[in-house]
C-alpha cells in the first residue's frame, strides 16, 4: 500500500520548519452528517497552524470544487474532514490523483476504517478481538439479530461517526425504528453487540513499526450514554487520564490499538475506541477514527498535552507527516483550469 519511506516516522514538532509546508488546505466541513463537528475541528486546526507560522487556509469542498487546490497551488492539505466524502478514501483518491500531499491513512485505509463492517472482518480475520457483529437490511432482520446478539444492542450506520443515527435497543419493538434511524444515514446499516464496562480510547502517531500509542483516555458519562451531544458539547462528561487503569491493563490494550491500525494499514494518526467488559476486563475493538476529531472537547488532543505536546505541535508534526500513497511522476501531476491532465 503505503509507498512513501518519509511516513515511517513521526517528525518531532521542534525541528520542523513551518515555512517549509509550502501552501496548504485545511479541508474542513464537507458533505457529510458530521460538518458542524468538521467545521469546529478545521477552524481550530487552522488557527493552530497559522500561529505556528505556517502558510494555511480553510477550504470546504462543499462551498468551493476540490481541483481549485491545484490550480490555487496548494502543496498540503490538513484533512479535517469527518464521516463520508473526507474520511472514506474519496478525498484522498483526489488528492492523489493531483499529487497533493494529505494527512491520515491512505485512500485504501482511509476506506476499510469508515467501514466499520470491513474494518471488524479485518480485525476477525487479524484474530483481534471485536464484539460480535450482524448486517442488516430491515427492521426484521434487525430484530433478528437481536435475537442472535443479546439485549442490549447497538444499531448504526455502517459509515458514519459521531454516534450520529445510532440506538442502543434491548426489546424487539425499538427494531424497526432503530434500523430506519440508521438508514437515514447509510443504506448499510450495523447491528453490533453491546459490551458493557469501561469505554477507553487510544491515539496513535506515525506508521508501521515506528507508530506509537499514546496514554488511554477513560471515558465516564452520565447514565453511561456517549452521544453526540456529551461528545462535543456537554461539560458532565468526564476525560480521564490518566485513565486509572492497571498499568499492564493499559499496555495492553495500547498494544491492541497498535495491532488494530497497522493491520488496517493506517499512518499518519489515527484514534482507536474500545470497550473493556466489566466482567472479563477483554477489551473489544469498536472502530478507528483515521480523521480524528480537533474541538475543544476532542480526544487526541488530550492524549498528546498528557505526553508534553502542544495542539500548536500536535497540528504541525501531522501536518509534516503528510504523503502519497503513490507519488505520480512530475510530469502526470500538471493541471489545467478544469483540473484535468494537461
Amino acid at each position: 500500500m503505503s509507498q512513501n519511506a518519509s511516513q515511517n516516522a513521526s517528525p518531532n514538532a521542534s525541528q520542523i520548519d513551518p515555512r517549509a509546508l509550502g501552501k496548504v488546505a485545511v479541508l474542513l466541513g464537507g458533505f457529510s452528517a458530521e460538518r458542524e463537528v468538521s467545521l469546529m475541528s478545521g477552524q481550530g486546526v487552522l488557527a493552530a497552524l497559522q500561529r505556528s507560522g505556517v502558510d494555511a487556509h480553510a477550504f470546504d469542498p462543499a462551498e468551493r470544487e476540490l481541483w481549485q487546490l491545484k490550480a490555487q497551488g496548494f502543496e498540503r492539505a490538513f484533512i479535517t474532514l469527518h464521516g463520508r466524502f473526507g474520511e472514506d478514501g474519496t478525498v484522498q483518491g483526489a488528492l492523489e490523483l493531483m499529487g497533493i500531499a494529505y494527512t491520515g491513512p491512505g485512500v485504501l485505509s482511509s476506506s476499510l476504517s469508515m467501514d466499520k463492517i470491513m474494518s471488524k472482518r479485518i480485525w476477525r480475520a487479524e484474530g483481534l478481538p471485536t464484539p460480535d457483529w450482524r448486517q442488516v437490511r430491515s427492521g426484521a432482520e434487525t430484530e433478528a439479530a437481536l435475537a442472535a446478539l443479546g439485549a442490549p444492542m447497538i444499531v448504526k450506520p455502517a459509515r458514519e461517526g459521531s454516534t450520529i443515527g445510532l440506538s442502543k435497543i434491548s426489546h424487539a419493538s425499538e427494531c424497526a425504528a432503530a434500523y430506519a434511524l440508521a438508514a437515514q444515514c447509510d443504506p448499510e446499516v450495523l447491528c453490533e453487540q453491546c459490551i458493557v464496562g469501561d469505554e477507553v480510547t487510544v491515539a496513535l502517531l506515525g506508521q508501521g513499526e515506528a507508530a506509537q500509542a499514546l496514554p488511554l483516555i477513560r471515558i465516564q458519562v452520565p447514565g453511561g450514554n456517549y452521544d453526540y451531544e456529551h461528545k462535543y458539547f456537554s461539560d458532565e462528561t468526564q476525560y480521564l487520564i490518566p485513565s486509572g487503569l492497571p498499568a499492564a491493563e493499559e499496555a495492553a490494550i495500547q498494544r491492541l490499538a497498535l495491532q488494530a491500525y497497522q493491520s488496517l494499514d493506517c499512518r499518519g494518526w489515527s484514534r482507536v475506541d474500545v470497550m473493556i467488559d466489566a466482567a472479563t476486563r477483554r477489551p473489544y475493538l469498536l472502530e478507528l477514527n483515521s480523521s480524528p476529531g480537533m474541538t475543544g472537547h476532542s480526544l487526541v488532543p488530550m492524549a498528546a498535552r498528557a505526553v508534553g505536546l502542544s495542539y500548536e505541535a500536535l497540528c504541525l508534526q501531522v501536518l509534516a507527516s503528510a504523503g502519497l500513497d503513490n507519488p505520480l511522476p512530475a510530469a502526470l501531476t500538471g493541471t489545467g483550469t478544469a483540473g484535468q491532465p494537461q
